[in-house]
């Protein structure tokens, strides 16, 4: 039987990038049938492969970011990586980068130089802080992006759990691409994506917070076990359904109630929550439809049935290549003889 066709199928990606941003954004395309040529520095690649935590040397996360993806060393600081560079380009759709605009300029693979050479090409750009403004080259990583975007709290932040900035500026600069591919097949020329990761992290500002949710309907319930469980029950006929089952209908006026009044009703739910195992409770609620979960470990989630039938953490396609394992392949196809590419071998560029 034939493989099913994806809606990338036929695209190619040349990806610049290094670290999270970029791989997510790119895994995206891969996942969706892209063609995602990771193009790596042939002096240790990509700085995640080596970022602790490590499994046999390698970064835990590298595989998972980077599979049904191809592996090409090239040393974009080398005079003669134009010239490689623009054979791959001229075979592409997309080229993805994630580094300082001024970076970018100095090693030619800005947008404005590149398309320049190939205006067909869909030009994205992962920048911290976008292309104007006073931090414009500046470096920063996840936790300084979500420390601008007052995300970490003044007075005693704390570390963030989540790379909520890498992640989000990822999914924007796919969506970006997809659009910008769109409109190219209606007008036949590429066009420039700029993603902000700052920006992508000032985004979680503008929307409510947990805190603003918490009361007794939006919160976390240790039980008689020490396990814990999340209840969601922001409608009121979750949390009149919630209320029922826990023999409580006259907590019900209280959903929305404040200051005093919610603290009491806090305390009374938790109070009764601790009554009862986990699992006891997930069987009184087991057919009842009122937004309350198991609060999982990382170990709970590959073992979850939902997780488990959907086959979530099966890995899907090729495992991430090896540091320039296509190389040869790649260049060949763009028609970089083998004369050639062993004298770029010699000289360091591949």
């Amino acid at each position: 039987m034939p493989s099913m066709s994806k809606p990338l199928d036929g695209v190619r990606v040349l990806d610049l990038t290094r670290l999270l941003p970029g791989a997510y954004a790119t895994l995206l395309l891969a996942d969706l049938g892209a063609e995602v040529i990771k193009i790596e520095d042939p002096r240790g690649g990509d700085g995640l492969r080596h970022l602790p935590p490590l499994a046999d040397g390698v970064n835990v996360y590298f595989d998972r970011l980077n599979r049904n993806k191809r592996s090409v060393t090239l040393d974009l600081r080398s005079p003669e990586a134009t010239t490689v560079l623009d054979a791959l380009a001229a075979r592409s759709d997309v080229i993805v980068d994630s580094f300082r605009p001024s970076t970018a300029r100095r090693l030619r693979v800005d947008a404005a130089s590149v398309r320049a050479r190939h205006p067909h090409l869909v030009c994205a750009s992962i920048v911290g802080f976008g292309r104007s403004g006073p931090y414009v080259d500046r470096a920063a990583h996840d936790i300084n992006y979500q420390a601008l975007a007052g995300l970490l709290e003044a007075g005693r932040p704390s570390l963030p759990q989540l790379l909520v900035a890498d992640v989000s500026s990822a999914m924007q600069a796919a969506i970006g691409i997809l659009a910008a591919l769109v409109l190219r097949g209606r007008t036949g020329v590429g066009g420039v994506v700029d993603v902000s990761i700052h920006e992508a992290a000032l985004a979680w500002s503008m929307f409510p917070s947990t805190n603003d949710l918490s009361s007794a309907c939006y919160a976390l319930y240790e039980t008689a076990d020490g396990q814990w469980l999340a209840l969601g029950a922001l409608e009121r006929k979750f949390w009149a359904g919630f209320c029922e089952r826990i023999g409580r209908e006259d907590l019900i006026p209280f959903q929305r109630a404040e200051g005093d009044e919610r603290a009491r009703v806090r305390r009374e739910v938790s109070a009764i929550m601790r009554t009862r195992t986990r699992d006891e409770w997930l069987a009184t609620f087991a057919d009842a439809d009122v937004c309350l979960t198991p609060v999982h470990s990382p170990q709970d989630v590959v073992v979850d049935p939902h997780v488990v039938a959907r086959a979530l953490t099966t890995p899907r396609g090729a495992p991430a290549p090896a540091l320039g394992a296509d190389t040869d392949a790649v260049l060949e196809a763009a028609g970089i003889n083998l004369a050639e590419r062993a004298r770029l071998r010699t000289a360091g560029v591949i």
